[in-house]
């Protein structure tokens, strides 16, 4: 059997209708099929490759992890260099009351890890999500997800969740003394981009100061300077008590983390001992990886030229059946009238080699989130094809 039959006879599916594209190298912002097939890759494998991918100094950074070690012990008993000089990178990204990291393999892994610190930190059961959150597919993650289609056949799920609107100051009122946290994206992504005022975020904050609420941030898919800053809080001027953080993180390698102060994420040590337990968390060739990303986003000025490349973006997709652009810099949003008129557009344009999508709860909304590598006559190209294929679909 060839690679495809392989791929649908022995790999599990997700749906019905996987896209196939087969890839046999990677580069920058081209992915590249085994029979000279080229695309441009304007989801970064849905938020990951930020220094895109391959990254030359990324492939360094597992090259030489590679010949030191590999696996060693479950998470957080050696002293592994790549897990500490990587958290005190990460820290120093932050502001100071965020010093503590706890190193995980994924975003949902990450809001699970947060989900547990929130309710044994506080000692109370409830938390708070908003509608249309996506915080991931495990049970915990998936409790706190704000889509009932994608959790009632599931149920039952963790007890105690509740929903609020984002960006809805109104709904603030339902953080009470009662809820442990609340977990919110700073840039809510599978609803199609949306993006809260700074007034909203404030005074998110100060509910939860009166609180006693731990405030979680998920920027599993803003964070890592897809929004033009490091961190996606940094726009609202917040600071969250516990943040979150994945698939950017890592340069194309499996890492993520739960970010909190020392005496917060102190209490996973205590009633009961390794409160919080992972294996392959902080593996040491994905902690090289992250390593280097955070070196390359400070060192190649790659955070800086956001806000630029957004704007040739906006200012290149005019076409009467592009209603709007939402965006907070690389992560876009263009809303067209329909799935149905979205959908033949997004498939004529991955024949024509640019690779887009929709979002889970906005299927009328194109995803565009380009390695952030991109450079301008790159976004030039892509437009043209993008342009194309609506005329075309």
């Amino acid at each position: 059997m060839n690679n495809r039959q392989l791929f649908l006879s022995h790999l599990a599916q997700t749906t019905d209708f996987p896209l196939l594209i087969e890839v046999e190298k990677a580069e920058g912002i081209y992915l590249f099929g085994p029979n000279g097939e080229k695309y441009t890759d304007l989801i970064s494998g849905i938020g990951v490759s930020n220094v895109g991918h391959r990254h030359p100094k990324v492939i360094a950074a597992i090259q030489s992890q590679l010949d030191k070690y590999l696996h060693l012990m479950v998470y957080g008993e050696y002293v592994q260099t790549p897990q500490t000089v990587l958290a005190k990178a990460l820290c120093d990204t932050l502001p100071s009351q965020l010093d503590n990291v706890y190193l995980v393999n994924s975003g949902s892994e990450a809001v699970e890890g947060a989900l547990k610190l929130a309710k044994r930190y506080t000692n109370r059961r409830e938390i708070i999500s908003c509608v249309n959150a996506y915080h991931g597919s495990s049970h915990g993650s998936l409790s706190v997800g704000g889509n009932e289609i994608f959790k009632r056949a599931y149920r039952p799920l963790l007890p105690g969740i509740s929903h609020i609107h984002y960006g809805e100051a109104s709904d603030l009122g339902k953080i009470t003394d009662q809820t442990a946290a609340i977990i919110i994206e700073t840039i809510q992504g599978e609803a199609g981009i949306r993006v809260a005022k700074k007034d909203y975020f404030l005074a998110l904050r100060k509910k939860c100061n009166e609180t006693g609420t731990l405030l979680i941030l998920d920027e599993i898919q803003a964070g890592f300077g897809r929004t033009g800053k490091f961190w996606a809080f940094e726009h609202f001027d917040i600071v969250p008590d516990i943040l979150v953080c994945a698939k950017g993180m890592g340069g194309g390698m499996p890492i993520g983390a739960f970010i909190a102060n020392k005496e917060v994420m102190g209490v996973l040590k205590n009633n009961p001992l390794l409160g919080h337990i992972t294996t392959f968390g902080g593996h040491p060739v994905s902690a090289a990886a992250s390593l280097a990303t955070v070196q390359i986003l400070k060192e190649e000025n790659l955070i800086e030229q956001v806000e630029a490349k957004a704007e040739l973006f906006k200012s290149l997709l005019i076409h009467p059946k592009i209603k709007s652009i939402r965006n907070k810099g690389l992560m876009m949003a263009v809303e067209f009238e329909s799935f149905e008129e979205l959908k033949p557009i997004i498939d004529r344009a991955i024949e024509l080699g640019v690779i887009t999508d929709w979002f889970l709860f906005c299927d009328d909304s194109m995803r565009i989130a380009p390695p952030l590598v991109i450079t301008e006559e790159e976004i030039r190209e892509a437009c043209k094809v993008i342009l194309k294929a609506i005329e075309e679909s």
